[in-house]
């Protein structure tokens, strides 16, 4: 029964209704859209027994999982983290402060239809993504632009700014549902309005860039075992290039990241600053690393 209430009340209404509007420099929280549900309930008392009950059958019905699928698939704690893909045995991801640059331009990118992924601010308007965050496999079709929002430096229900998406662009070429295309798997999201300045923004190479092997990377998002806090591999490297189906380039990495990590800024340190040098497309499926869609398709491996 406790296992069962804690799992309910840690799930958190999704942030994206209509009642959002942009914000500034302050920090908001959700907590008013709980406190709105609670006193919109007819009758209070009539809806807590309904929720006890029903935790009542929760309760009883984990209990009869746990007896007939016990193993691997009910692990926790480490073990559980060690069976994300993209991660592997040793977890480097620590928690980052998204108050502090390159971590202030990176948000979480969420539909109305409740998909989270990752995304960064490439200019005060615009974002970039993941393409395939956008796609409705049911449906097999894009989501509608304005039921994308973004959270900028999102964490645990705070963010320092939101803003809803106009239009996004998707490569042509670009085939969801296949890692085919995976080299044009990218999106970028127009919003409706600024809502950070320039100085929260990241940089993506404007010229030709050759990039070398052990060429040392961050990579931080929102992930599935932690998609309210943004975390961070922040000692990770280059590892080479590979070619999709259609022979367009990804660059190949060890930095840990599973999904909801789809979206992460590939990030490299210049004299000038962060670069956004690559997008998280791909996670490796043993072990840690992934593989990140080109934003400068100029880009070289050299070893």
């Amino acid at each position: 029964m406790a296992i069962a209430a804690k799992f309910l009340y840690s799930i958190k209404l999704p942030a994206c209704c209509d009642g959002f509007h942009k914000h500034n420099n302050k920090r908001h929280s959700l907590k008013h859209v709980v406190a709105l549900h609670s006193a919109l309930q007819p009758n209070g008392f009539a809806f807590e027994h309904t929720i006890r009950i029903f935790l009542v059958f929760i309760s009883a019905f984990c209990n009869i999982l746990s007896i007939t699928f016990s193993g691997s698939a009910w692990a926790k704690g480490p073990l559980y983290r060690n069976h994300l893909a993209g991660i592997g045995a040793h977890d480097p991801r620590k928690r980052v402060d998204p108050i502090h640059m390159p971590w202030a331009a990176i948000g979480r990118v969420q539909t109305e239809l409740g998909t989270r992924c990752t995304g960064f601010l490439l200019s005060p308007i615009l974002v970039e993504t993941a393409a395939h965050c956008l796609w409705q496999a049911t449906t097999k079709q894009f989501v509608q632009a304005h039921s994308v929002h973004f959270l900028l430096a999102y964490q645990a229900g705070h963010y320092s700014a939101h803003g809803r998406v106009q239009r996004f662009i998707i490569p042509p070429g670009y085939k969801a549902g296949s890692a085919n295309t995976a080299g044009l798997d990218r999106a970028t999201l127009v919003l409706e309005n600024p809502i950070a300045p320039p100085e929260t923004t990241l940089h993506a190479p404007t010229t030709a860039m050759t990039v070398h092997a052990s060429t040392p990377v961050m990579l931080g998002g929102y992930e599935q075992n932690q998609p309210d806090t943004l975390t961070a591999d922040q000692h990770c490297t280059i590892t080479g290039m590979q070619q999709d189906q259609t022979g367009h380039f990804l660059l190949a990495h060890t930095c840990a990241g599973t999904h909801g990590s789809s979206g992460a800024p590939l990030l490299y340190a210049t004299p000038q600053g962060w670069q956004a040098i690559g997008i998280q497309t791909l996670a490796a499926r043993n072990g840690a690393g992934g593989l990140a869609t080109l934003l400068n398709t100029s880009t070289v491996f050299s070893k």
